[in-house]
């Protein structure tokens, strides 16, 4: 096909060389009638027809063959496609059209596919003018791969190349179909622990060594990155001041934060407690590699020669407790996640960025709480009542107790004074012992009664022994309810309490029975429903 052009190219040489020749001897011939040709041409246009196609002939012909130089960026049209080669026409301005050829394999597409037809018009540049060839190339430094490597070098410019593989001590790189090695310490500006993550990404390098006549190239990446940063700094410094507010991609994540990518090349840290206005404990619950972020600048600085900034992505927004009254009041019930388990409490986060404590008072009516993590775990989500809220101090005081039903609402109601009940022993003191009467309701008999009363077992009791007492005195705002020892036995009132006690008993002990019973009976129902008794004759 380059030979079909090339004859072609001759061609048009010899029949301009030719035609020329006789449009000159035709002028020659009407010098003495002194007329010009295109007159005598246009009053003669019967006897010669083809006059216009001679014009167009000449103006082709006479036209200069317009100067192209290496490096020109130009517009050509796709003319030929061969195997290897693609034929394109240049022609730009009034210069006569000039052919062209450029590699098949550099308008290949991502995918390896030529994508383009006879006729479409593509930008392309000059990269070797020799005579009547000229050299295309969709690269502007593309005249040869070798002097394109050696002008990066010289220059100092960035080159693109692509990992191709791992080897000892670095990569592979594969610069305009030459290869080259990157040790592992120059292809980021931050400490590679794998390079394979590498293999396959186009960057860009800067050259640092060439020798044994372009065998050995060795390239960095690091350095240029370096650079790179060195001018962002520089612009970010002179740009950003703190607190402005900017986008930026998250590009690693550690324990104790992230590091968002603010500029090219220029990292800042966001720290675990500026992630979020929630409490985080790993910063991969909050923020993925990769994601882009909008951050706040608290803090920039140099130090040590080192660019240091500090970012916040909770400080972009308003910080909750600001809005805690329009959101909560006192006496709400609420849901809210168990963050932290202590000694004296839990922390409840009610609303991202609000927390409250809830007391071991504050626990249960039922039960004696010591710890909190008896009745739930870290991260379980509970109901809460909140009884109080304090925004100056950031602080809520929260119930669990007052979230549920309150034993306490009907005490006058069951244990009226006087009354004599029945309760379990649930601790001994110095003073007195403490005894459950029902759950959640607790009483106190103090010792100092029972010497009033030798005949009462006190001694005897142990935790967790029932025994009889009769109700004081109750104080509900203080809820608490004081004991004393039964009534003499010998009394009325007292055979009368252990009569109802015993009846109520037996009565228990016949619904049992009375239930077991009818059980069995449809058990046996059950099971002989398909025989029939048959009565013989007599």
């Amino acid at each position: 096909m380059k030979n079909k052009i090339n004859s072609n190219i001759k061609f048009n040489e010899k029949f301009s060389k030719e035609f020329g020749d006789l449009l000159d001897q035709s002028n020659e011939g009407d010098d003495d009638s002194g007329e010009d040709l295109s007159t005598h041409s246009s009053e003669s246009s019967s006897s010669r027809s083809s006059s216009p196609f001679n014009n167009l002939l000449q103006e082709s012909f006479s036209a200069p063959i317009r100067k192209l130089s290496a490096g020109e960026k130009i517009s050509c049209e796709l003319m030929a496609i061969g195997d290897a080669e693609v034929f394109f026409s240049i022609k730009k301005d009034a210069g006569r059209p000039v052919d062209g050829t450029c590699s098949r394999k550099e308008l290949l597409n991502s995918e390896g596919i030529f994508a383009y037809k006879v006729g479409d018009k593509l930008d392309l540049y000059i990269t070797k003018v020799k005579g009547s060839e000229v050299s295309l190339s969709v690269s502007p430094t593309a005249k040869s791969h070798a002097q394109d490597i050696l002008e990066a070098y010289r220059s100092k410019l960035p080159i693109e190349g692509k990992i191709s593989e791992v080897c000892n001590g670095g990569v592979r790189v594969s610069i305009r179909g030459k290869v080259a090695f990157c040790p592992i310490s120059q292809i980021d500006i931050s400490r590679v622990e794998n390079a394979a993550d590498y293999v396959g990404q186009k960057l860009e390098f800067l050259i640092s060594e060439i020798t044994e006549g372009g065998r050995n190239i060795i390239v960095s990446r690091r350095k240029l990155l370096q650079s790179q940063r060195e001018l962002s700094e520089k612009a970010f410094i002179q740009n950003t001041k703190e607190g402005d507010t900017l986008k930026g991609v998250i590009k690693k994540i550690e324990a104790f934060g992230a590091f968002v990518e603010i500029a090219p090349g220029v990292e800042g840290l966001l720290h675990v407690s500026e992630l979020s206005w929630s409490r985080v404990d790993d910063p991969r619950t909050v923020v993925t590699i990769g994601q882009e972020v909008t951050v706040k600048v608290i803090k920039s600085e140099v130090k040590e020669g080192k660019l240091r900034i500090s970012l916040s992505m909770k400080q972009t927004s308003d910080e909750p407790w600001m809005k805690v009254s329009e959101n909560f009041k006192e006496g709400q019930i609420v849901t809210g996640k168990v963050i932290r388990c202590v000694k004296f409490g839990a922390f409840v986060e009610i609303a991202p960025g609000i927390e409250g404590l809830i007391p071991l008072s504050e626990m249960s009516y039922t039960k004696r709480v010591v710890r909190s993590d008896e009745l739930f775990k870290e991260g379980e989500r509970i109901t809460v009542m909140i009884k109080e809220i304090q925004i100056d101090s950031r602080r809520a005081l929260l119930s669990l107790k007052d979230a549920g039903s309150d034993p306490w609402a009907l005490v006058l109601e069951n244990f009226p004074s006087g009354s004599v009940v029945s309760g379990r022993v649930i601790r001994r003191e110095v003073y007195g012992i403490f005894v459950e009467l029902e759950e959640g309701i607790i009483g106190l008999l103090p010792k100092s009664k029972v010497a009033e009363n030798p005949e009462f077992p006190y001694d005897k009791l142990k935790v967790g022994d029932v025994t009889t007492i009769q109700i004081d005195e109750i104080d509900m705002e203080g809820r608490r309810i004081s004991l004393n020892v039964p009534p003499d036995p010998n009394k009325d009132e007292w055979k009368k309490h252990l009569e109802q006690k015993q009846q109520q008993q037996h009565q228990h002990h016949q619904q049992q029975t009375t239930s077991k019973n009818n059980q069995f009976s449809s058990k046996l129902a059950d099971k002989f429903k398909n025989i029939s008794i048959v009565k013989k004759d007599q």
